[in-house]
């Protein structure tokens, strides 16, 4: 409701494209500048407190912009600025609420409970904009930014009632929230899974942002609507995600995702040229449903395979790079194509995006989605003690370590293929350099080196290490001499 009164406000006091369009830009900008910090925080402090703060903090920056706009100060400035704080309040919790979604469901439930949260969003996408349309009409923006303040309070209340599932007690170090940030991206970059899903869903958002951006100048200049035909135009791509959200599960098992995301990025792109060049309004409302269908079809399928490829240590920072990958490139791409529009006219900036959105079909081949089996997230325990005389203070480091393997004769090449796929996970888990060694006094020997940031560091990455890491190194072991151990040595920089 907030976001559709801040648009159609916008042009009415600017009948500008582009700061119109700049709307979105406030909404979602925040979560690129905020998700992953917030996420840092989601998965090591509180998530209660830090949701129920965040709420608080945007029932003040509502009712100051629902106080400005009745009282006639409220202009661009004030209301972008304010809209860009309430951004920032739900880049803080967005990350905590979404990862806490799963907590009180079994894994095999989860594409479920994530559809049926997208389900419950989308029934408000739908309803609330159209609701706001009404309002705007009858009474103005000032009324709509009204009730959004009691609905926060509403959200603000739910957490209260029913509070996210606390974080299990840990007794190794706290992580900070700058190398809690260094880990989160550490992990994305390493990890094909997340990183395919980052990359295809940067795409969509930065194509699809198009549609939504110009919707307010699709209803005044396309179809000559006021404020109700707006709303009706947000409400139809609403409707149609939550027709999505019900079938989703049954056509993703049976199209797999690949698939899916095809078909919703075709079916996208067609809406856009729909929105481009017909001024029928029954047509373009059809399409908006059709394209709230593709676009619901498509995020929950990223946002599932996110979450589900995610270990639970890293589960809210992989939840938040995911806002960063979709609401950044949304929010950029908005900026863009309301300046394009402005260059170039409503209809270019359509169908480029339209063709846009086509061409990140080709994206399938090189970043092919995945969702992560239960052993791909399930942490493991470390196969070897740490062996120390004196542990030393978490800050120390960095942190050398040496794992020496004494292998059958012959069997050199088969083995340093398999022990090449440890370096992903020793990557991802913390590590910031990875090599292996051939011993040249002794052939048949080789030493795995790695070095981590600090001892805490390194303490968590043994930690972090899941099933499969452990299927790997066991197949690593297997190539030992009879009668050899691998044997681990630890070393702590001192100059």
């Amino acid at each position: 409701m907030q976001t559709m009164a801040a648009a159609w406000l916008m042009v009415e006091l600017t009948g500008s494209s582009f700061l119109a369009a700049l709307v979105q830009t406030a909404v979602f900008l925040p979560m690129f500048l905020l998700a992953l910090p917030a996420g840092v925080l989601a998965d090591t402090t509180d998530r209660r407190r830090l949701i129920s703060g965040a709420l608080i903090a945007q029932v003040g920056a509502c009712a100051l912009l629902a106080a400005l706009v009745l009282a006639g100060w409220g202009g661009p400035a004030s209301v972008l600025f304010l809209v860009f704080v309430c951004g920032c309040c739900t880049a803080v919790l967005t990350p905590a609420w979404n990862s806490s979604v799963i907590d009180p469901v079994p894994r095999d439930e989860w594409p479920q409970a994530i559809t049926a949260i997208g389900i419950a969003y989308n029934a408000a996408r739908a309803i609330g904009p159209t609701l706001a349309g009404l309002l705007f009409a009858r009474l103005g923006a000032g009324w709509v930014f009204v009730v959004t303040v009691f609905t926060t309070l509403v959200m603000w209340e739910s957490i209260r009632r029913w509070p996210p599932r606390a974080h299990p007690p840990s007794s190794l170090p706290a992580e900070r929230l700058w190398g809690g940030t260094l880990s989160g991206l550490r992990f994305a970059w390493h990890s094909r899974m997340i990183l395919a899903q980052l990359v295809r869903v940067m795409a969509f958002s930065a194509a699809g942002s198009a549609l939504w951006a110009l919707l307010p100048v699709i209803a005044q200049r396309q179809l000559g609507t006021g404020a109700e035909g707006f709303g009706l135009l947000m409400g139809c791509l609403g409707t149609g995600a939550v027709a999505s959200g019900l079938v989703i599960g049954r056509v993703r098992a049976r199209f797999g995702l690949d698939g899916i995301v095809a078909v919703s990025c075709a079916a996208f792109a067609a809406v856009m040229l729909v929105a481009a060049w017909v001024r029928v309004p029954l047509l373009v409302y059809a399409a908006m449903a059709v394209g709230g269908a593709a676009w619901m079809a498509t995020m929950s399928t990223f946002n599932t395979a996110t979450q589900a490829s995610a270990p639970p240590w890293v589960r809210s920072r992989a939840v938040a790079l995911h806002i960063v990958s979709a609401l950044g490139a949304f929010a950029i791409g908005s900026a863009f194509w309301g300046a394009v529009s402005d260059i170039a006219g409503l209809t270019a900036a359509l169908s480029a995006a339209g063709v846009l959105m086509a061409a990140g079909l080709l994206l399938a081949r090189p970043f092919p989605l995945r969702v992560g089996e239960a052993h791909d997230v399930t942490q493991g325990t470390p196969w070897d003690e740490l062996f120390v005389e004196a542990e030393p203070s978490p800050e120390a480091g960095p942190v050398a370590v040496e794992v020496g393997y004494r292998i059958r004769p012959g069997e050199d090449k088969a083995f340093l293929d398999t022990i090449a796929r440890m370096k992903a996970p020793r990557r991802r888990d913390g590590a910031t350099f990875w090599r292996i060694y051939k011993d040249l006094g002794e052939p048949s020997r080789y030493v795995e080196r790695f070095i981590v940031a600090s001892w805490a560091d390194y303490l968590h990455q043994r930690a972090r290490a899941t099933l499969a890491d452990g299927a790997i190194e066991a197949e690593v072991r297997a190539f030992l001499a009879p009668g050899e151990a691998a044997r681990m040595s630890h070393y702590i920089a001192e100059r």
